[in-house]
């Protein structure tokens, strides 16, 4: 029996000129605000519109090679949908400096999430193994009984109550299992707006459904890798995000106007 063994040939990524919203950037490591929809690395059928492609172009081929050829200067990701703060190294020092800070959890991370319904609490801790859902291989799940699980561990607060329909809360990750947060606010009972993998589905009292799922990576807080300084690093929340939170307070306040009633209790900001 004959067998040929096909030539291996490097990756060949493209430079493209996508458009990036840069937070920071220096010659060590950049910070940017990464939009809705963007993937961040190539794979199986992707285009040349991935965040690596842009940063080829932006960074002129100036990224650190650790995380190999598919993936120059990545140290973390956001899922596709997920907007928000992301860093990314130019350097292999800078790499591992940020890459240890991941790993020993020395970095603050804070998100913002629209979720479905109320929570009867204002906040609270949430300290559930995450591991892959033995039914659809390609979502997680809370797993507390038998191997697979991960540790996670998500705090997260009360922001804004609209009614009965939605919730702004903020939740601060001291881990960073994959959809992680989407997981653990599901555990509560609380999908994610738009987030269709997860059950949620959509809600009559929205003129305008969430075209994607509503979690923004708002605040990063890290030390630089280089030079020691601390980053305080923020993404203003996008566009589709701002016009839902917007959306929900008026299918909030419509009721009232119409009624002509006392405002329903937690239809206004808790903090």
């Amino acid at each position: 029996m004959e067998f040929s063994i096909p030539e291996t040939k490097p990756s060949e990524l493209k430079a493209v000129d996508l458009p990036l919203d840069i937070i920071f950037e220096d010659k060590h490591l950049l910070a940017l605000n990464k939009a809705s929809g963007m993937i961040v690395h190539p794979g199986a059928g992707t285009g040349e519109d991935t965040l690596v492609h842009a940063l080829l172009s932006h960074c002129k081929g100036g990224l650190s090679g650790i995380g190999g050829v598919e993936r120059p200067g990545i140290v973390h990701r956001l899922d596709r949908e997920t907007s928000g703060v992301m860093l990314v190294a130019k350097s292999d020092a800078a790499h591992r400096g940020l890459s240890e800070q991941f790993s020993e959890r020395s970095l603050q991370k804070e998100y913002v999430a629209l979720v479905s319904g109320s929570p009867t609490l204002l906040s609270g801790s949430i300290k559930k193994p995450i591991g892959r859902n033995p039914n659809h291989r390609h979502k997680m799940a809370v797993v507390e009984d038998g191997p697979g699980g991960r540790d996670a561990h998500t705090d997260w607060e009360v922001v804004e109550k609209f009614g009965s329909i939605a919730t702004l809360v903020r939740c601060t990750i001291h881990t960073g299992r994959t959809h992680q947060i989407r997981v653990h606010l599901k555990s509560l009972g609380h999908v994610v707006l738009g987030d269709v993998v997860y059950g949620w589905k959509p809600d009559a009292r929205l003129p305008k459904q969430p075209a994607r799922v509503m979690l923004h990576a708002e605040h990063l807080v890290v030390t630089h890798p280089i030079t020691g300084k601390q980053l305080d690093l923020r993404a203003p929340l996008p566009k589709d995000f701002s016009q839902t939170i917007a959306q929900l307070r008026k299918a909030c306040i419509a009721p009232r106007v119409k009624k002509q009633a006392v405002a329903k209790p937690g239809c206004h900001p808790e903090r």
